[in-house]
């Protein structure tokens, strides 16, 4: 159940189409539908906003396909993380509306245009130190937007060569809330943190060389930013970055 289910209970019944017995009956119903392999959190929209999203690495193209088929028959749109273009081929199958993000690895189903309250002014940037990152910065620019918020991009602009970024300012300082993902040292989060006025989320990733131990280098290395207004999410986490900055940008 999300909000707009919810509203045509409530239409229902003040335009007695529906009883308060027959509405309460429709509301009481279980917050999960159980499928034995997993329990579809049905109420996530109700709650938060956004209808629950599939994560689908480890799982297999028919429990995929089954939680998604549950999800799109309560949700105009619903999102899958982590697909593969071999699961994308297979979904395509059973739903040949399906759009798939390869860079982001994220499956869409559903409505193309987001529904949003958000003003189109306020946009979210997603920054990326190096191409490598462009995966998770996919990750978790085409979330924000598939949620309902602008999002503009800024990528290969690492702290190797700061004069690519601060050509830039113009484009960070207007930003209501900026994603900023970097591999190898992690540096640059802190220095955008640095320069702008508003929230940044820091996505460490597992890219760099053996030192790096898999992005746990950046990941201390932005924990212990001394830029004040940066916030951490783990390694390789573009879709949870996505996710926080649309609800900032929405706030």
């Amino acid at each position: 159940m999300d909000v707009s289910a919810l509203e045509e209970i409530l239409q229902a019944v003040r335009a007695g189409a529906l009883s308060v017995e027959e509405a309460l009956q429709r509301m009481r119903a279980l917050p999960y539908e159980n499928l034995e392999f997993a329990r579809i959190d049905t109420h996530r929209a109700l709650r938060t906003g956004f209808p629950e999203v599939v994560f689908c690495q480890g799982k297999t193209p028919e429990q995929v396909l089954a939680i998604l088929e549950r999800l799109s028959n309560r949700h105009r749109k619903v999102l899958a993380t982590r697909a593969t273009p071999e699961l994308a081929a297979t979904v395509k199958e059973r739903f040949p509306r399906v759009r798939y993000h390869e860079a982001a690895r994220i499956l869409v189903l559903g409505e193309s245009e987001p529904e949003s309250d958000v003003p189109q002014e306020r946009y979210v940037l997603v920054v990326a130190a190096g191409t490598s990152d462009l995966p998770v910065a996919e990750e978790a620019a085409v979330t924000a937007s598939e949620m309902g918020s602008r999002v503009e991009r800024l990528y290969d602009v690492g702290v190797a060569g700061l004069h690519r970024l601060l050509s830039q300012s113009e484009k960070l300082f207007r930003a209501h809330v900026l994603v900023v993902v970097a591999g190898m040292e992690g540096a640059l989060p802190s220095v955008v943190g640095g320069l702008v006025s508003r929230p940044v989320i820091a996505v460490p990733t597992s890219v760099g060389y053996g030192a790096h131990f898999g992005g746990l280098a950046p990941l201390l290395t932005m924990l212990n930013s001394c830029a004040p207004g940066v916030a951490v999410v783990n390694i390789d986490n573009g879709f949870g970055a996505g996710y926080l900055a649309h609800l900032i940008n929405c706030g």
